[in-house]
């Protein structure tokens, strides 16, 4: 059984979606934890599903190293076979990427390499084009530039907005992410650092 930690920084939805699926007794993987840099609203989907929690807020913290490393020993504690970043909106210190890279996964929504950062789906919408999409994969000491595990296209249509867009591209992200995480319990997907 594949164990998993989660991070996450706001409402949780992906993360409430892979509790749901590791509900199942067929499924390979089960969350052990879930962590959070602030109060987040999520952290309520691990208090309903009965998983242990923390909070390790990026404010109380001298820089991104010391955030990092009270990060990292919090993780340690679970020994978690994987780390997924589920809306996590800071960068991981170099540090902790080497410590639990290539068991460390991302989702984005947008089509890698296209759009990464912090506002893929607004700079999709502003480069006005046809379609973006939603990925997942291997966190390395970039943006957005670890090996993509899955990904697929969503379009664009008239007259959508940043919310309306993006709402599209959540339930696939959500469904990439139960997916590889699944393959990676069955040895289906293998992690590989970037080289």
């Amino acid at each position: 059984m594949l164990t998993v930690a989660v991070l996450i920084s706001g409402t949780g939805s992906n993360l409430r979606a892979l509790l749901e699926a590791a509900r199942h007794p067929d499924f390979p993987a089960r969350v052990v934890v879930v962590g959070a840099d602030r109060e987040a609203d999520g952290l309520a989907h691990a208090e309903e599903f009965g998983i242990p929690s923390f909070t390790v807020p990026w404010h109380e913290h001298d820089s991104r190293d010391a955030w990092g490393e009270e990060l990292a020993g919090q993780l340690r504690v679970w020994t978690p076979d994987l780390v997924v970043l589920s809306g996590l909106m800071r960068l991981l210190p170099p540090a902790v990427v080497a410590e639990f890279s290539p068991a460390l996964i991302n989702t984005h929504p947008a089509f890698l390499p296209e759009f990464p950062g912090a506002h893929g789906v607004r700079d999709a919408l502003a480069a006005e084009v046809a379609q973006t999409g939603a990925s997942v994969i291997v966190v390395d000491d970039g943006v957005d530039t670890g090996p993509i595990l899955a990904q697929e296209r969503v379009p664009i249509l008239d007259g959508d907005t940043e919310h309306s867009l993006h709402e599209r591209i959540k339930p696939v992200e959500r469904r990439l992410l139960i997916d590889v995480v699944r393959g990676i319990a069955t040895g289906e997907i293998t992690l590989t650092s970037a080289s």
